[in-house]
């Protein structure tokens, strides 16, 4: 893996990704390339250029010029831009120099994790800026692409996002379902609460989901930290805001778009949890041109 300076913490990533390279070059048999093996001389040497198409936020460029080592450690690669940087319609990203071969036999997987991370760097500032004005965090979700959950993150973080949890081991979020299932029928949700509170371990922060300003009262009663608001209007959103009152922070979830979530933060929420900055990404559009 290549990186440098590190703030945005891809190295906690790198064993992960080179799994997802490794296995990623071996579903499109790179090294099994009719098209270039047929063409191409294996000694025929050239360079590459990673370049923007559109405007955005650049995610995984280390990722995708790793693709290119896992193919040949000889293969030269310069990246000209750093992950979290605005990139505009012809910014050059990064030069690819070395075997023509190895460049193509990697130039679609290389893409691949570019483009997506990139999306999601790009969806994730536009949610940002929209609530810049603000208090309110944005913070993804784990509805990610099964195996790629770090990458997603990995992404959301470059472009000015948070992270939730990372898996179901991080943290503790109860759910109606969890409410249900624990504990006896005749127990009242309070009692519950504390049952939670009790049990849980203190390393882990507990969360907990309501849908309802009732809840919300039995939520703050019982001492949970952060109370995530399910599905509810801004006026209740605003109102649960206010009967908090700082004895929890205080989480939007549920149909957040771009379109609304100006209007969300403004309810004074602490939080708000996106889904679809990694379950509804468009890929940002970035070629790689290569010259003799």
């Amino acid at each position: 893996m290549i990186y440098g300076q590190d703030p945005l913490h891809i190295s906690e990533i790198s064993p992960y990704a080179n799994h997802l390279i490794d296995m990623a070059l071996e579903e499109d048999e790179s090294f099994n390339d009719a098209t270039t093996t047929l063409l191409v001389d294996e000694n025929t040497t050239g360079t590459g250029i990673l370049m923007a198409k559109e405007e955005g936020i650049l995610a995984g460029l280390n990722i995708a010029l790793t693709v290119f080592y896992r193919i040949d450690e000889n293969i030269h690669v310069e990246p000209l831009i750093e992950d979290g940087s605005w990139v505009e319609p012809g910014s050059q990203l990064a030069v690819i120099k070395g075997k023509i071969h190895v460049i193509l036999k990697g130039e679609r997987t290389a893409l691949n994790f570019l483009q997506r991370m990139s999306g999601i760097a790009t969806l994730t500032s536009k949610y940002v800026n929209a609530v810049s004005s603000f208090k309110a965090q944005i913070v993804d979700t784990r509805k990610t692409l099964p195996g790629y959950r770090y990458l997603d993150k990995y992404s959301v973080r470059a472009g000015g996002g948070k992270n939730h949890r990372m898996s179901l081991a991080d943290g503790i979020l109860v759910k109606d379902n969890h409410i249900e299932l624990i504990g006896l029928e005749s127990e009242s949700l309070n009692d519950k609460l504390e049952k939670i509170l009790s049990l849980a371990p203190t390393s882990l922060k507990v969360e907990l989901e309501v849908s309802d300003i009732q809840q919300l009262h039995q939520a703050l009663e019982a001492g949970i930290p952060i109370i995530m608001l399910d599905n509810m209007t801004n006026d209740e959103m605003r109102n649960a805001v206010s009967i908090a009152g700082g004895r929890a922070l205080i989480e939007a979830s549920g149909g957040i778009t771009l379109d609304n979530v100006k209007s969300v933060a403004e309810t004074g929420v602490d939080i708000i949890s996106v889904g679809a900055l990694t379950h509804s990404t468009k890929a940002l559009d970035i070629s790689l041109d290569i010259n003799i």
